[in-house]
C-alpha cells in the first residue's frame, strides 16, 4: 500500500503547482509583447504599395530616394527592402500569420476597430463593448499582464513601455502594481545604468512631434532596451505607435520609414537579449497591432465605418513555437486568443474573473 501512495501524494502536489503537467516541458520562461498600432496587413506582406508611394500627396521625401528604399518589382524583395529582418529572420524561425492573399486571416472581434478598444481586446482576451473610443476612461478589466503580474516567479517582473498615454488608462495604471512606464516618466531608482540616464534624458529632448500624449517610438525602444538589460524583466510589453500617427496624417514615406526602424529596432533588442544567458533559448517573442487600416485613399483611416480596417496579422517566434514560416489556408484567429496564448506559452492558463475569453492558438505553442 505505501508504495503505491506516495507515488500518488507526489502526483497530486506536483499537478497543483501553478503550471500544469502538460506544460512543465516547455521551454519559454520569458515573453516580449510588442504592438505596431495601425499597421496595414498589406505592407507586411507585399511591401510598399507602388501607388501611394508614387502619390506626392502622401510623401514629402525625394522620390528617388524612396523608391530606391522602398520599392522593388518582385513582391519578396520588396517585403524585404521593407522589413529584412521579419522576412530573412522571423519567417526562417517562427510563424506569421495573417496574409490574405495566402488564406490565413486574422481579425480584431471588437465592433470598433480603433486603438483603445484594439488593445484592450488584445490585452485581456476578451471584448468590452463599452470601451468604444480612444476616449475611453480608466479600463479596470482584467488583462493577461496583471494576471502574470500574481503568478510565482513573476510579481515585480512585468512592465510596459508604451508610446502612449491612453495605454496607461487602458492598463489600469493608477491602481497597478506593474511598472508601467507611458510619456513622459522616467525609469527610476538608486542605481541605474549610464543606458538607463541617457534614454530617460532623450525622452524629454526628443521633439513632441505627436503633442503631449504620444512620445515617439525610439524613444520607447531606448528606455525599453535600457531596462531590460539592467533588470531582466520576464514579461514586456512594448506599445510603439509612430505608425497610426503617420497614417493619420497621410505620410507614407515616414509610416514606411518607422516600420523599416522598428524592424531594425526589434533586431537589435532581439539579439541582445539571446546574447543574454537569462533570455537565450526561453523567451517567445509575439508582434501584433491593434487594428488594421482601409485600402487606396482610405489608408490614412480605420473605424467601424473603414471597410477592411479590421484585418490584421501575427507573428511569433520561440522556443516551444514550430518554425512554420508564412501560415497559408489556416483557421480563422481573432485578436481576443493573444492574451491565453502568451499565458500559455508561458505554462498558465489565463483567467480573467469569470469572463469568456478568447482560446489559445494551438498553432503557436
Amino acid at each position: 500500500m505505501k508504495t503505491k501512495i506516495i507515488p500518488f501524494i507526489v502526483l497530486l502536489v506536483f499537478m497543483s503547482s501553478s503550471k500544469s503537467w502538460a506544460q512543465s516541458s516547455q521551454n519559454t520562461d520569458n515573453v516580449v509583447l510588442i504592438l505596431i498600432d495601425g499597421y496595414r496587413w498589406q505592407e507586411l506582406f507585399h511591401g510598399a504599395n507602388l501607388k501611394l508611394l508614387t502619390n506626392s500627396k502622401y510623401n514629402s521625401m525625394d522620390s528617388v530616394q524612396r523608391l530606391k528604399q522602398f520599392w522593388a518589382e518582385d513582391l519578396e524583395t520588396r517585403r524585404e527592402k521593407l522589413m529584412p529582418f521579419t522576412w530573412n529572420y522571423i519567417v526562417k524561425h517562427g510563424q506569421i500569420y495573417g496574409n490574405r492573399t495566402l488564406g490565413s486571416k486574422v481579425n480584431v472581434k471588437n465592433p470598433y476597430w480603433y486603438s483603445y478598444p484594439g488593445r484592450a481586446e488584445v490585452l485581456s482576451g476578451f471584448v468590452d463593448e463599452k470601451i468604444n473610443s480612444n476616449d475611453y476612461g480608466i479600463n479596470t478589466n482584467p488583462n493577461v499582464l496583471e494576471f502574470l503580474n500574481k503568478q510565482d516567479d513573476y510579481q515585480g517582473k512585468v512592465v510596459t513601455f508604451a508610446c502612449w498615454g491612453a495605454t496607461g488608462r487602458c492598463l489600469n495604471k493608477p491602481n497597478s502594481d506593474m511598472l508601467i512606464n507611458v510619456p513622459w516618466e522616467n525609469i527610476e531608482g538608486d542605481n541605474l545604468t549610464d543606458a538607463e540616464v541617457l534614454a530617460n534624458e532623450i525622452q524629454h529632448f526628443a521633439p513632441k512631434t505627436f503633442g503631449d500624449v504620444e512620445r515617439l517610438d525610439f524613444e520607447v525602444y531606448a528606455l525599453a532596451k535600457s531596462y531590460i538589460k539592467a533588470q531582466h524583466p520576464k514579461v514586456i510589453y512594448l506599445d510603439f505607435g509612430d505608425t497610426d500617427e503617420y497614417a493619420h496624417h497621410g505620410e507614407y514615406d515616414h509610416y514606411l520609414l518607422d516600420i523599416q526602424n522598428l524592424d531594425a529596432m526589434i533586431q537589435n533588442l532581439w539579439e541582445m537579449m539571446q546574447k543574454d544567458p537569462f533570455y537565450e533559448g526561453k523567451t517567445t517573442l509575439m508582434i501584433v497591432p491593434d487594428h488594421g487600416r482601409g485600402l487606396e485613399n482610405q489608408w490614412t483611416s480605420h473605424g467601424a465605418w473603414c471597410p477592411h480596417s479590421d484585418e490584421t496579422w501575427m507573428m511569433v517566434m520561440g522556443p516551444d513555437t514550430k518554425p512554420m514560416g508564412e501560415i497559408q489556408n489556416q483557421q480563422q484567429i481573432y485578436e481576443n486568443q493573444f492574451a491565453a496564448t502568451i499565458a500559455k506559452l508561458l505554462g498558465f492558463t489565463y483567467t480573467a474573473r469569470g469572463r469568456t475569453i478568447g482560446a489559445p492558438i494551438k498553432s503557436a505553442l
